[in-house]
């Protein structure tokens, strides 16, 4: 059930109240004690869950299969991410994904896998339609985290990895609407959302746990449409688009990425775990600091965000939650109950929302 601001202030009241009864300090290790994460009693075993951003309903079902089969959790998410990757219809992601300002796709992505407490990264990929498992290749085969550019593609074909063209006929067309519109003297700060012409932070994370309670996560991006060359979001960034510790859960996000970089959003919220606060609780407060962190230039008069962006928050446990700015947000879950989309909590009303 969706959650108002009211409701979330109201909750987090009562969790602080709590913790002066149950302390939600870490262990020396990092993980938290079995009285923590929001006051209940750790399960012996974790429920085998994934949670992703609401492009994900196909992907949760594959990765959670996956799981409970055996499989490595950040293998499973990362076929869960790559359907989305390859589908050339879905225009936020891999093949088929909006272009930069010069008509060029460029991919981030980035992963971690709690177990072994390892992560890999990639920006700026040109030509590769799997950015996700690209990143994975620099986790497995490298002693590096993040490759960018050119080189980053160099990395890719020496793996191994396939070169296409990753600009599709429906995003060509696209693309050149967008470029018919400018005047010469425009800047990237004059857009003004015309809803006539498709503009994106369109982007899928996804974040599994298994019985044994190890804990991965995924994001991958074609970033924000028309964007300036060389831009990077959140996407590739650790503890921005997408963070794990084996110990507490796991969290990533979507929506605008200069937002979620300025308060590392992924991280923040996993720490918020840490201390001993529930999924929807943790994200909402990710939320408030990223308000808090907004520029001027992006509030309207009474202090909303004119941007929404969302969180997707796994505990280790098993536990899940998504939260967004604004009201109206849905994550797709599996569990042993299938795949579905619920909806988000969130900080604002639909209707608070700058017009």
């Amino acid at each position: 059930m969706s959650t108002s601001r009211r409701d979330f202030l109201a909750s987090s009241a009562a969790a602080a109240a709590a913790s002066l009864l149950v302390p939600a300090t870490a262990r020396a290790d990092g993980t938290l004690p079995a009285e923590s994460a929001g006051g209940g009693a750790a399960l012996a075993r974790a429920r085998p869950t994934v949670i992703s951003s609401d492009n994900g309903l196909r992907g949760v079902k594959v990765a959670y299969d996956q799981i409970v089969a055996g499989g490595d959790t950040l293998d499973a998410v990362i076929a869960g991410v790559n359907i989305q990757e390859l589908d050339p219809d879905d225009t936020s992601v891999g093949l088929g994904g909006l272009p930069n300002r010069d008509g060029v796709v460029q991919l981030d992505a980035s992963c971690m896998h709690g177990p072994t407490k390892r992560a890999g990264a990639v920006g700026c990929l040109e030509d590769i339609a799997t950015p996700s498992l690209v990143a994975k290749a620099v986790m497995d085969y490298t002693d590096h985290i993040m490759l960018v550019g050119r080189d980053a593609k160099r990395f890719a074909l020496e793996m191994g990895f396939k070169e296409q063209n990753l600009l599709t006929e429906k995003t060509r067309q696209e693309w050149l609407r967008w470029r018919a519109r400018l005047n010469p003297n425009d800047s990237f700060l004059d857009y003004d959302g015309n809803v006539d012409i498709k503009f994106t932070t369109g982007t899928i994370n996804m974040n599994a746990v298994n019985a044994a309670g190890d804990v991965s996560s995924v994001t991958t991006t074609s970033g924000m449409a028309w964007k300036v060359p060389g831009r990077v979001g959140d996407s590739p960034i650790l503890g921005a688009g997408q963070y794990c510790d084996n110990g507490v859960g796991a969290a990533g996000s979507t929506g605008r990425g200069e937002a979620n970089i300025k308060v590392c959003g992924a991280f923040l919220t996993v720490e918020f775990l840490r201390q001993g606060l529930a999924p929807e609780q943790a994200g909402l407060k990710t939320l408030e600091r990223v308000v808090a962190m907004t520029e001027r230039r992006l509030l309207d008069d009474r202090g909303r965000p004119r941007f929404d962006i969302q969180y997707y928050v796994l505990g280790k446990d098993g536990r899940y939650a998504g939260v967004s700015m604004y009201e109206g947000a849905g994550f797709a879950v599996c569990d042993e109950r299938g795949p579905r989309i619920e909806r988000c909590a969130f900080l604002f009303r639909r209707s608070e929302m700058p017009r």
